[in-house]
């Protein structure tokens, strides 16, 4: 993990847009179809928008129809914790650096794990391979 410090809630406020504060901050959903990552193709890396910690490589992301970034596997920085809110038990996926909420994860993804982790577009930043930027 990243030694870069972790932005103070103050910090987060005024770096982040309302949405991207509400995912990460307060555990909010952004809607289907609308996120910058739901349809996005390009080849490197997702990372947390609060503290940059690497989350999911484009090698394992996967259109899923369900209108948020999917991906079969994580590249190590996620925690996972049960979710009881709105009457359902889910499995949350926070960053492991910062905390900050990202979305669930689903046992009704692909091989090779069978996985879908559906993460909210407002939670990411993504960092293109440059050795391949026609794909960014």
């Amino acid at each position: 993990m990243s030694e870069r410090p972790i932005p103070t809630d103050e910090q987060l406020r005024e770096r982040l847009t309302a949405e991207q504060y509400a995912v990460t901050r307060q555990a909010a959903t952004e809607r289907a179809f609308s996120g910058a990552y739901w349809d996005h193709h390009g080849t490197g890396m997702y990372r947390c928008i609060v503290c940059e910690e690497p989350l999911f490589s484009s090698d394992t992301k996967f259109d899923s129809g369900s209108g948020w970034p999917s991906f079969f596997n994580s590249a190590g920085g996620v925690d996972e914790h049960t979710d009881t809110s709105h009457g359902m038990v889910r499995t949350e996926v926070t960053c492991a650096r910062c905390g900050s909420h990202l979305g669930h994860v689903f046992p009704d993804g692909p091989n090779p794990t069978g996985l879908r982790y559906c993460i909210n577009s407002a939670a990411l930043e993504f960092e293109a391979d440059r050795s391949n930027p026609e794909r960014d």
